[in-house]
């Protein structure tokens, strides 16, 4: 039955990582006409979030249940036979598992399978082409912006694949109350990302400027924002936690550390500064000045070239003699910051374009651009690498298994920041 005949529209919404949980979870309110709260599962791998920081991203009062692709795809089956299919399933993820979740949506042989939604949870600034092919089959590919929209279409067209599901929205996180300056406040928040800059000696020379300009405005806060707390998983791995680098020095009074959603910690600021985080685009979206920094050169693979154009390109240096620059209206407009207003009716084509798929008596197979066909070489080894095979036998769930698997993750995160660093510094003697 089309979920046009029916009053409700269940969505599910499968995550790999807080932020996309984020994006996953707003994303899905924005684009389809639903009135309860979607389905929420997060990923079992190493970036499976705490429930601190599922809290933190503000977006559900919910949590949602960690499983692994296939009790996902079992969970789908198993709502369809119930009689309560998911008409929607927004898929918030990196892209090889975007390409095996839709594998395994195909391959359940569905009476009528629920409309599949992906897209970009930030910037988009790295494997561009490669990721968007293995997103290729989703129903709707959503772009953050104008020039995204562009970019996206340009690949699928120039490799012969159909264009036709990328729909250009926005970011579905941004909002908050406009910048005012308030009176005896003058705070700079820097948000920091877990694996830009990489090394240790550009993080640490971040964190030394950062100290360093607080010293030269004993009145202004300088707010060093942090993704995860020690221990935490993220998207990106951090072998260099900013919580470490600073117990090398010794910052003054009105530097801090501090956690929490993003939005909250942005209602007290007057200058955003960052290397390439999305927390860019919801400080200009608020308009709050904002600065990308250039003192470790602008490379892609900081991110931060995607900011050329921008007017808001800046050092340490011009920081530290007050600069606070002003962003090209043009730059803006093509970015989907929408600060001019317009936000509200950013998600109207994502909205039409899933409630017509949802009218449709019944939806066309799902055709990726990668088969086995088009990339035998590669697409297996992605396949392989999910196992998302629902006729294997589900295993039983206990306090040692759970217990076993959190002792495995907590290995991996201690190879990564520690011992990793010192085999690194051991093979440059």
């Amino acid at each position: 039955m089309p979920a046009s005949t029916r009053e409700a529209v269940r969505v599910a919404v499968l995550a790999d990582s807080d932020t996309r949980w984020k994006w996953g979870a707003l994303t899905a309110r924005r684009i389809t006409t639903a009135t309860a709260e979607p389905t929420g599962f997060v990923l079992r791998g190493r970036a499976t979030p705490t429930a601190r920081q599922l809290a933190e991203t503000g977006v559900s009062s919910t949590t949602p249940r960690e499983v692994t692709g296939a009790e996902f795809l079992r969970a789908v089956r198993d709502a369809e036979t119930r009689g309560e299919g998911y008409d929607v399933v927004v898929l918030a993820l990196v892209g090889g598992t975007v390409r095996a979740v839709l594998q395994g949506l195909a391959d359940l042989g569905l009476a009528r399978r629920p409309v599949v939604v992906t897209g970009y949870v930030g910037v988009v600034y790295e494997k561009l082409t490669d990721g968007l092919l293995l997103r290729h089959g989703a129903d709707v590919v959503l772009a953050n912006s104008r020039h995204d929209a562009e970019r996206f279409r340009a690949v699928y067209e120039g490799v012969g694949a159909g264009a036709d599901a990328v729909v250009e929205a926005a970011l579905p996180f941004l909002g908050g109350a406009p910048h005012t300056p308030e009176a005896g406040r003058d705070t700079l928040v820097f948000a920091a990302q877990p694996s830009v800059p990489a090394t240790r000696t550009e993080r640490a020379y971040v964190l030394r400027r950062l100290i360093e300009h607080a010293r030269l405005h004993p009145g202004r806060e300088v707010l060093l924002k942090l993704r995860s707390k020690p221990g935490e998983h993220t998207t990106h791995l951090e072998e260099y936690p900013f919580q470490k680098l600073v117990r090398e020095l010794d910052p003054p009074v009105n530097f801090s550390l501090v956690y929490g959603h993003m939005g909250e910690v942005l209602d007290r600021t007057d200058l955003l500064v960052t290397v390439s985080s999305t927390a860019a685009l919801e400080a200009l979206h608020r308009r709050i000045p904002t600065a990308i920094l250039t003192d470790l050169g602008v490379r892609e693979v900081l991110g931060n070239h995607h900011f050329v154009g921008s007017g808001l390109l800046a050092s340490f240096d011009r920081l530290d003699k007050g600069l606070a620059p002003t962003p090209d209206a043009h730059w803006l407009a093509r970015q989907g910051v929408a600060s001019d207003g317009s936000y509200d009716a950013a998600f109207d084509a994502a909205r039409d374009r899933v409630t017509e798929l949802l009218a449709l008596p019944a939806l066309p197979p799902i055709t990726p651009y990668y088969t086995t066909e088009t990339a035998p070489g590669y697409l297996p080894g992605i396949l392989a690498r999910h196992r998302l095979d629902v006729t294997a036998p589900e295993p039983r769930e206990s306090g040692l298994r759970r217990v076993v698997r959190e002792a495995a993750r907590g290995a991996y995160r201690h190879g990564v920041q520690r011992v990793a660093p010192v085999i690194r510094r051991l093979g440059e003697l």
